[in-house]
């Protein structure tokens, strides 16, 4: 019985080093981006190309993410379960296997869909693994608004991957996760803030306390609502993108005044749940609004 598990084991343990829930979302986004490149329906090929591609760089950036920080991880409740941060996979073994997984990625955007997404994407992938990692996540609060950009590109790499170019309605996507990425992360940074303050890292709530940052997330929220009318405004999207929008805007909007004025740790952890079903519905929107116009 023990010989059959391990190899299960394993693999749950080199799978859960991709983030598997934080690449879905990205990956969600960059599909997206890929049907809204072309009036038509996209190259199928070219899709599962692509979507393959994205997620093995992005599951190699994440696995990077955690070989930089496995002994933050061993301090934080959330994280200490990781493989790495219990040494029951070692630097090398995480290395060659970001590397494997990485180098696939890289040969599938290369061969089978264009190169400039696989460019694209292995820029993303340092931005992340390197910049945000390595030199912003242990050096300022605000590291995360700064290093967001590599977070956000998905949109940009599946809009490259269909049309080979990345014009001013592929920024609008990156934008509007730009903008997204401080109040969806600060909600969790929040309830989890006992955590954070193990871990050494300068998250906002530490460094500034939880004032301070729940009103940063109105603000930011406030800006989010702004940001997702541009696609409407510059005729991308038509009427259900739009009331799709207003109505996610606004529940969103709710949760954030809710946590700027009568802050508890459960309201937190809900405002952080409904940031993803937030992004997801709103891009889902886009989809729908590109095929059914009103």
């Amino acid at each position: 019985m023990t010989t059959l598990s391990l190899p299960s084991n394993r693999f749950a343990q080199y799978w859960a080093l991709t983030k598997p829930r934080v690449t879905q979302l990205a990956v969600f986004c960059a599909v997206i981006g890929m049907f809204l490149a072309t009036p038509d329906l996209p190259d199928w090929r070219i899709v599962v190309a692509a979507t393959v591609g994205i997620w093995l760089l992005a599951g190699a950036a994440f696995a990077v993410n955690c070989l930089v920080e496995k002994e933050i991880d061993s301090r934080m409740a959330r994280t200490a379960r990781r493989a790495t941060a219990q040494g029951e996979i070692s630097v090398l073994q995480t290395l060659v296997f970001s590397g494997v997984i990485g180098g696939m990625g890289m040969w599938i955007l290369y061969t089978m869909v264009n190169p400039l997404t696989m460019w694209l994407t292995f820029v993303t992938f340092v931005g992340y693994a390197v910049v945000y990692t390595i030199i912003l996540k242990p050096a300022t609060p605000q590291n995360i608004v700064i290093g967001g950009l590599s977070g956000a590109m998905p949109p940009a790499l599946g809009w490259a991957a269909v049309a080979n170019d990345v014009p001013m309605q592929a920024w609008l996507l990156v934008l509007i996760i730009f903008v997204w990425t401080p109040p969806h992360f600060w909600a969790l940074a929040m309830y989890r803030r006992d955590d954070y303050a193990r871990s050494g890292l300068p998250m906002l709530p530490i460094t500034h306390g939880l004032e301070f940052t729940r009103f940063h997330i109105w603000l930011y929220t406030i800006a989010l609502f702004a940001t997702t009318m541009l696609p409407y405004a510059v005729h991308m999207s038509g009427l259900i993108y739009l009331i799709s929008a207003v109505i996610l805007g606004a529940i969103f909007l709710w949760y954030a005044w809710r946590i700027y004025k009568h802050y508890d740790d459960a309201l937190a952890r809900k405002t952080f749940a409904f940031s993803i079903i937030y992004l997801s519905l709103l891009f889902a929107a886009l989809l729908i609004d590109h095929y059914i116009k009103l």
